[in-house]
Order: structure tokens, then C-alpha cells, then sequence
């Protein structure tokens, strides 16, 4: 059986840890701001960031927000080096665990298409592709 994690809500002092973890995961981009992306959903009915601890750190985390109807998970994230340990499941099923205490029902995700990787780790959790098009647009350039 692996080592569970100890789950707790996001605080101010998480931020570096936080941070520096999803950069180390490789889930950063230059065009995205981590710390505007915190900001946004810090202290919201809807939104929130959960972490994983091991021993007092920080190895593991999730943005987890919701538009009242469906659940949507950002940053999932796991430290490279406590990866396969199933701490991803953990992480995964916690923040399903918050949406559904908030009467989510489903839960969408969005991957690069070209994470076979990650795909694979959310196919073995249930997850599936849906015959969706994902369409975007930029409000603030």
C-alpha cells in the first residue's frame, strides 16, 4: 500500500512552494502569470487550490474550480521524484472528493495533446476523451 498524503487548502505561505513545484512539473507557461493564476482562485466559493503534504512538504497539488455545473482540474501536480508512488491518484481523487462536496457532478480536464504520458494516468483513473471541441479566446492580451 502506498503512503497517503495529508491534504489541506492552500495558504499564503504555500505560494513559493506551490509555485516551484508546478515549474519543476513542467505545467508553467511564459504566457500564464502562476502567481495571478493562485490570486484567481484563492478564497473563492467556486475555486480553490488544494495541496498534498509528505512529511511537512509540499509534493503534490491541484487548482480545482467549477462553473455550477461542471469541475474542472488545473495543475495537477506531483514532485517528479515522489511520482509513481500513487500520489497522483490521490490528488486526483481528492479534488473530485472537493468538487463533489460542492455538488459538482462531472469533472473536465484539459491536456496537451501531445502528453501520451499523462493521458495514459488519466485513462487508468477512469477518465476518457469526449467527442468535444475545445474552443478559446484571449480577453486580455
Amino acid at each position: 500500500m502506498s503512503e497517503q498524503l495529508s491534504f489541506r487548502p492552500f495558504d499564503d505561505q504555500d505560494e513559493e512552494a506551490v509555485i516551484a513545484l508546478w515549474e519543476k512539473c513542467g505545467l508553467t507557461r511564459s504566457w500564464n502569470d502562476p502567481a495571478k493564476d493562485i490570486a484567481f482562485a484563492r478564497d473563492k466559493a467556486a475555486s480553490g487550490i488544494l495541496v498534498g503534504e509528505l512529511n511537512g512538504e509540499i509534493v503534490a497539488s491541484v487548482m480545482v474550480g467549477h462553473d455550477g455545473h461542471r469541475g474542472t482540474l488545473y495543475y495537477v501536480s506531483v514532485d517528479p521524484d515522489q511520482q509513481g508512488k500513487g500520489f497522483g491518484r490521490q490528488v486526483v481523487r481528492h479534488a473530485e472528493s472537493w468538487l463533489g462536496a460542492h455538488g459538482v457532478w462531472k469533472v473536465n480536464l484539459l491536456l496537451r495533446a501531445e502528453n501520451e504520458k499523462v493521458r495514459a494516468f488519466y485513462e487508468s483513473l477512469g477518465y476518457e476523451v469526449e467527442p468535444r471541441l475545445s474552443m478559446a479566446r484571449k480577453l486580455v492580451e
